[in-house]
């Protein structure tokens, strides 16, 4: 590669120096009209996108205007709405506190009329039985007993107190009821019967006149009460409505005024960023318009330039007057070329070769600037190389310790979501398996009210054909003992047992003294029982008819007698035992009934606590669930801030992390070639090489 550029420097010194002139004319030229077609393609796009940005944003902004225009009137409306149903409201608050004051005072009057109508029908029917009484005992002539009685003291306190009567009259009832000179000696005209039986009808009318008054205003009362509770339930429906509706308007409008306000921002920005737009490509079109210009004015002046070099008079006439390419001018020159070679050759090793390296390559290149020009910027390039890697050793750090950070959090937001699902599964299992335990209790409770029912009736009839059975077993009982008896009467006169002498009655001995025949009721049957009519016998009168044949000697059936009265014990102590066995089985049954009522009960309070315990428990945590779902809504919601984050950082950083390693690598390439360079500039001696070519010279002449 040495050798190579060493040849190429030699070839160029020895060139025509005009040649080398124009070829590098003829290089800007192609650059220059190479970029002008790169620079238009560029700005043909520019344009485009200023076309189409302002037919989005004017799109945007139209849009924007529309919506905003719409929100306003729906806020309007909004707003007129909620000032009406808060008025509304306030009306129908007030209207359903007058109702309800309106119903407390009527009430408070009705306790109070009522405590008033007590006390004077108390008193009204005390005095009118006291007056009743009064007349009575006077009509009968008991004037003097009555008079040492209540009632005489209260019909004397009426009289005196509330009763309405012209004096006379009262000093004369008072004076009899007082027990005066004329109080032994009652009036035949009846004139203090007369004065009560007046004060009795009298207080008899006020008495139905207050009553009736007494209804009539219960009546009003009841139809007050109920239409003034109606109208607290209308108006309670009605505020309950209108707070419902207010607390959605709020937050109706509440949403409309940040929907507004993001929009209002939008379209700011938007007519803002339209506004720079639209400066920025005037800007743009004036730029365009001057770099034309100038290219066009550089392009010709190459061209003027070239042409006039290339022309042959001026040709001959560089032949002439230039010095020879042999000169030390020419040496050193070359020198100073082979110089810039070598360190343009180090700097385009450099993998990646920057805009910087690129600057001074294109110094390098030129012949204006002097090494120290270069080296100085050799020096700022290091120096901004260096001060890049160090932003991005920082922004990798910065970026690993986010993403970190972030997954991290990312992490625990899956976790709670995770634990929260956990948890609201849980929770649904638990408020579905309360709901069923609850169902099932409650299906318990019914059933086992439906048992205790059926026991019941069950126990009911049991306890009735015990009592059906003891009583006609008891009545089969004295009916069999009464046969008994009697057969033993014949059989067995020793064991008979006679009956206790019944006492008649009145009738029954007026009957007897009248000379009539009194059946005997006890010898004839069993006493209370009404069997025994069968077994008397009655008289006829018809008229017999010829004698039957005669018989022998009556032959007595006292071994059968005997024998049925042997049955008859048998069976009274079979009945004995039955009702003793069926009072056993009673006392069990209803033992047995009560113990299992009193299980019942308790298990009907333990499953009905259980059911309350339960649907508090079931209450609880559905309340518990809403709040784990709330939960879970907002720890979505960070997570979901936190992916876009992570999104944000992922967009920001992956370039970075990706070739950190291959951008270090070759911003270590640049500084190295930049450091080559800087040594080849800076170890270059000019003053000994142009002496050295001097003595060349001066040698080979």
């Amino acid at each position: 590669m040495g050798h190579a550029v060493a040849d190429q420097t030699r070839s160029q010194s020895n060139a025509n120096p005009i040649r080398k002139v124009v070829t590098l004319l003829q290089d800007m030229q192609k650059q220059v009209t190479e970029e002008g077609k790169k620079e238009a393609d560029l700005f043909e796009k520019f344009q485009c996108y200023c076309k189409n940005g302002n037919g989005d944003l004017d799109a945007s902004i139209e849009a924007a205007s529309a919506k905003i225009e719409s929100l306003t009137a729906s806020l309007k409306e909004s707003n007129e709405k909620k000032e009406q149903t808060q008025a509304d409201l306030k009306e129908h608050t007030v209207s359903r506190d007058d109702a309800k004051d309106a119903l407390a005072k009527a009430t408070a009057l009705r306790k109070k009329e009522a405590g008033i109508y007590a006390k004077f029908k108390a008193d009204s029917e005390a005095n009118l039985a006291a007056l009743t009484s009064a007349t009575t005992a006077i009509e009968k002539g008991m004037a003097g007993s009555f008079l040492q009685t209540e009632g005489a003291k209260r019909v004397r306190q009426f009289a005196m107190e509330s009763a309405d009567l012209p004096d006379a009259t009262r000093d004369e009832l008072l004076s009899f009821l007082s027990g005066g000179s004329n109080q032994g000696y009652v009036p035949q005209s009846g004139e203090i019967v007369g004065i009560l039986k007046t004060i009795h009808d009298e207080m008899s009318k006020a008495f139905n006149d207050a009553t009736d008054v007494e209804n009539d205003a219960l009546k009003n009362y009841a139809e007050l009460s109920a239409a003034k509770k109606k109208e607290i339930s209308t108006l309670q429906k009605q505020i309950e409505t209108e707070m419902t509706r207010t607390g959605n308007l709020g937050v109706s409008i509440a949403e409309m005024q940040n929907d507004q306000e993001d929009t209002e921002q939008a379209l700011s920005e938007d007519q803002k960023f339209k506004l720079e737009l639209k400066q920025s490509c005037a800007t743009k079109s004036q730029e365009w318009e001057v770099t034309q210009k100038t290219r066009q004015e550089e392009l010709l002046a190459l061209a003027e330039t070239i042409r006039v070099l290339n022309d042959d008079d001026a040709l001959e006439l560089f032949k002439k007057t230039l010095p020879s390419a042999g000169s030390s001018l020419i040496q050193l020159d070359g020198t100073k070329s082979a110089l810039r070679a070598r360190a343009l050759s180090l700097l385009q090793k450099a993998q990646g070769a920057g805009p910087g390296l690129d600057l001074i390559s294109l110094a390098l290149r030129g012949k204006k600037a002097g090494f120290t020009k270069v080296i100085a910027m050799v020096d700022e390039m290091m120096t901004n190389l260096a001060n890049e890697q160090q932003g991005d050793d920082s922004k990798k750090e910065y970026c690993n310790s986010q993403l970190d950070k972030s997954e991290d959090t990312k992490k625990q937001h899956q976790n709670s979501i995770s634990d929260s699902e956990t948890a609201i599964a849980e929770m649904q299992g638990s408020i579905q398996e309360l709901s069923e335990e609850i169902a099932a209790l409650t299906a318990g409770v019914k059933a086992l009210d439906k048992s205790v029912a059926e026991a019941t009736a069950l126990r009911k009839s049991e306890n009735t054909d015990f009592k059906e059975l003891k009583e006609s077993d008891t009545q089969c009982k004295e009916v069999l003992l009464w046969a008994k008896n009697r057969l033993n009467k014949f059989y067995n006169p020793a064991m008979y047992k006679p009956p206790p002498e019944r006492q008649m009655s009145e009738e029954e001995r007026i009957t007897v003294n009248m000379g009539g025949t009194l059946e005997p009721i006890v010898a004839g049957g069993v006493a209370g029982t009404g069997i025994g009519a069968s077994f008397v016998q009655l008289s006829s009168k018809a008229s017999p008819g010829p004698p039957p044949e005669t018989f022998g000697a009556y032959r007595s059936k006292t071994g059968k007698g005997n024998g049925v009265i042997a049955m008859i014990d048998l069976l009274v102590a079979d009945m004995d035992k039955e009702v003793q066995e069926a009072s056993v089985n009673e006392k069990e049954a209803q033992s047995e009934y009560e113990a299992t009522m009193q299980g019942a009960s308790a298990k009907r309070a333990a499953d009905s606590k259980s059911i309350t315990q339960k649907s508090a428990e079931k209450a609880s945590t559905e309340e518990a669930l809403q709040n784990e779902q709330d939960t879970k809504g907002n720890t979505a919601t960070e997570l979901m801030n936190t992916e876009k984050f992570i999104g944000s950082l992922h967009g920001e950083c992956d370039w970075l992390l990706k070739y950190f390693d291959a951008r270090k690598e070759a911003r270590a390439g640049e500084v190295e070639a930049l450091r080559n360079a800087k040594a080849v500039l800076s170890g270059a001696d000019y003053s000994f090489i142009q002496s050295k070519a001097f003595l060349v010279k001066r040698h080979s002449q």
